[in-house]
């Protein structure tokens, strides 16, 4: 006492002498985002009554691979569900919708009881509201564990959190195989696809590094992903968990990272191993001791796809083809958008595609810009930058509402093309939004941050004075970047900036404040500390 229980994918459950606690549990045979992603390795022999008999579930956001409304139906009557407060309703509504009470938001980093003992549990929301994800810090009986997750916090942030936790952080798990529909959803020669899955997973890689050395946790551990894909229309996406693949499973992450940092003690977790917070002995799982990342990964996902296969069939009864009229409803959703946010039309400035296939499909266009939206489902535009090509039964369930647009996106059950090659963070951000409250907040934080401070960054012989702070979420740069030339990459979201101008190179995206190159020592603000 007390123990930490892994669950699978970001399911934790957490005994103490006084309360129970899961974290993110997820157990859905129908997997998540459309029967698109599956537990990997899988946990259903772990979803047994027993497991629910809890006090508290932490919900950190509404991904459905942390938001299990499978589980969250199922619980016992004084089961209580703290989610964090964010600035939006979509998890709260989410959670009213399905019928789930006794719901408690979270002030964000304030510290929640869990018993009359001296636990509590913290919510720590991302920095920028562009993103609603949170990390969970839970200290149970005298020892923290800080649950990232998905989120993506600041190494500020991540000391914080272990200051507020009393300066030790006996486990810290930390995300290593990012949600990403990009690049194996877009139009990419096979060879340049390879290149960028390589590039963002030794990325990622690096932002986890930073953030563990910044803390020195007690224990770090690999967690949150990747998934598997057992549908046969989305199959040949497993091959992005071989390396150098953009989805990495835990034992190759903890490998490149213990080489990197081998000072750190670092430990992998399958579904049902028990961890003991207080002697850090841990109880393998006698059924997932006999999984392997390697040996025999093919038949494995063979045997769970065939198992899995009537589950998958519920997915797609669930989701009909679209009837007459489809067209209309999919105009009078972007209309609705379009009325949102003038703020984030302004910074999307570009016309959408959205090439609808099966019955009452088409080329749909979407002009989204400082004068609103305007659909034209005609298809006439002659150069629309972004391109999405999806099935309209999938895109029906985001229109009625039974599915986000951001579930969409990560079904991977589509395709993606764009033109120039720049990503739109206003676009996303208002699709899986969608809702003007949340567009505020993004707007408020975006226009209300302190741009006058500065570091110094030598390349050669010359010295770059430049913000600190990254223009697009504000991860400080003198810790959380790394240069390439003349290229500065931002390790918290691959944000690329010219030293040289402070245009962002793969993004749309205000640019980083720069003052002209000199020659000579660099001085003035804070120096620039490059991570590995």
């Amino acid at each position: 006492m007390p123990a930490l229980t892994f669950l699978g994918h970001a399911g934790l459950r957490v005994q103490a002498r006084r309360f129970r606690l899961l974290a993110d549990p997820w157990f859905a045979r129908t997997g998540a985002f459309l029967g698109a992603w599956h537990q990997f390795p899988r946990n259903d022999h772990l979803d047994r009554p027993g497991l629910l008999d809890v006090d508290w579930v932490a919900v950190s956001h509404e991904h459905l691979d942390h938001m299990d409304l499978s589980v969250l139906s199922r619980l016992p009557p004084h089961a209580r569900v703290l989610i964090p407060r964010y600035p939006g309703p979509a998890l709260r509504e989410r959670l009213r919708a399905a019928g789930v009470a006794r719901v408690i938001e979270l002030e964000p980093w304030r510290p929640f009881p869990l018993d009359d003992q001296g636990s509590w549990i913290a919510a720590i929301p991302e920095q920028s509201p562009m993103c609603h994800d949170s990390a969970l810090l839970i200290v149970a009986d005298g020892h923290a564990v800080l649950d990232c997750n998905d989120a993506r916090l600041t190494a500020a942030q991540a000391r914080r959190a272990k200051h507020l936790a009393g300066g030790r952080l006996d486990v810290m798990t930390v995300q290593t195989a990012g949600a990403s529909w990009h690049p194996i959803c877009y139009s990419y020669p096979p060879e340049v696809r390879a290149r960028i899955e390589a590039e963002k997973r030794i990325g990622k890689f690096r932002a986890v590094l930073r953030l563990v050395r910044a803390t020195g946790p007690e224990l770090a551990v690999p967690f949150a992903g990747p998934a598997c894909f057992l549908d046969p229309d989305l199959l040949a996406f497993n091959d992005s968990i071989r390396a150098p693949g953009v989805f990495p499973d835990n034992e190759q992450a903890a490998a490149w990272l213990s080489e990197h940092l081998p000072a750190q003690r670092w430990a992998c977790f399958r579904p049902g191993d028990v961890l003991d917070l207080a002697t850090g002995a841990v109880v393998p799982d006698p059924v997932s001791a006999r999984f392997s990342y390697t040996d025999g990964l093919e038949e494995y996902l063979e045997r769970y796809a065939a198992d899995r296969a009537a589950d998958l069939e519920l997915v797609r009864a669930a989701a009909p083809e679209p009837g007459p009229g489809f067209g209309a409803v999919f105009a009078a959703h972007f209309s609705r958008l379009g009325a949102l946010s003038p703020y984030f039309l302004e910074r999307i400035g570009m016309t959408v595609r959205f090439r609808v296939t099966g019955p009452n499909g088409g080329d749909w266009d979407v002009r989204l810009d400082a004068d609103g939206a305007r659909v034209d489902l005609a298809g006439r535009a002659t150069a629309p930058e972004y391109t999405f090509t999806v099935a309209g039964r999938w895109l029906a369930a985001v229109l009625s509402g039974s599915i986000s647009w951001e579930d969409l996106l990560l079904s991977l059950r589509l395709s993606a093309h764009r033109d120039p090659d720049r990503y739109n963070d206003y676009l996303i951000g208002l699709l899986k939004h969608a809702e003007e409250q949340a567009l505020r907040a993004v707007e408020a934080y975006e226009t209300g941050r302190d741009q006058d401070e500065r570091i110094t960054i030598p390349v050669g012989e010359r010295v770059f004075e430049v913000g600190r702070y990254c223009p697009h979420a504000g991860e400080d740069l003198a810790i959380g970047a790394v240069v390439d030339g003349t290229t500065l990459h931002c390790l918290a979201h691959n944000f690329a900036f010219d030293l040289e101008t402070g245009e962002c190179l793969n993004a749309r995206c205000d640019p980083l404040a720069v003052s002209a190159a000199r020659r000579g020592a660099p001085t003035g603000a804070g120096p620039y500390r490059p991570a590995p």
